[in-house]
């Protein structure tokens, strides 16, 4: 398999790394640049447990190539929180016990940041719709909904994006 470099900016941090030709972005993630967050479920996009945002748009990176990110924008888990300050939604999430084993969270927790960044005064309808593609095994859905809305509220309150 051939290797080529990879340029992009993850977490707000310009990378390189050399990735396989046929390497997936989740790969190329935990493998090159050691960002283990993203979790492989299902390796065929159905779980959302490998969710990452690239260039603003919500992406399973089980499914993107990894030579597909040259000089694109990703956000996954590890950049979420401020150095110890979490993000509004880490912490609405722990507030509302929104986890059990944690396998999910990080997908649901990109996902959602994804949606607040395109709508931050959502309805219940619009987060459990945004959602229904990550996948938990563990819990219900209701506590993960309750805070999302909750952190939306937050992150309105405060002013600031998501």
């Amino acid at each position: 398999m051939s290797r080529v470099r990879v340029e992009a900016v993850v977490n707000g941090e310009p990378v390189d790394f050399l990735a396989g030709s046929g390497q997936s972005l989740l790969d190329a993630l935990r493998d090159e640049l050691h960002l283990t967050g993203s979790k492989e479920g299902c390796g065929t996009g159905d779980c959302g447990a490998c969710s990452v945002i690239v260039d603003g748009r919500l992406v399973c990176s089980c499914l993107m190539l990894a030579p597909e990110a040259e000089g694109r924008r990703i956000e996954t888990i590890e950049g979420m929180a401020e150095g110890s300050n979490l993000h509004p939604l880490q912490h609405q999430f722990l507030e509302h016990a929104a986890l059990q084993c944690g396998f999910c969270t990080p997908g649901l927790l990109v996902a959602a940041k994804a949606l607040l960044d395109k709508n931050p005064n959502p309805t219940e309808e619009e987060v459990r719709y945004w959602l229904a593609g990550n996948m938990c095994r563990c819990t219900g859905y209701d506590k993960v909904i309750r805070a999302v809305l909750a952190a939306a509220a937050d992150l309105r309150q405060e002013g600031q994006p998501a």
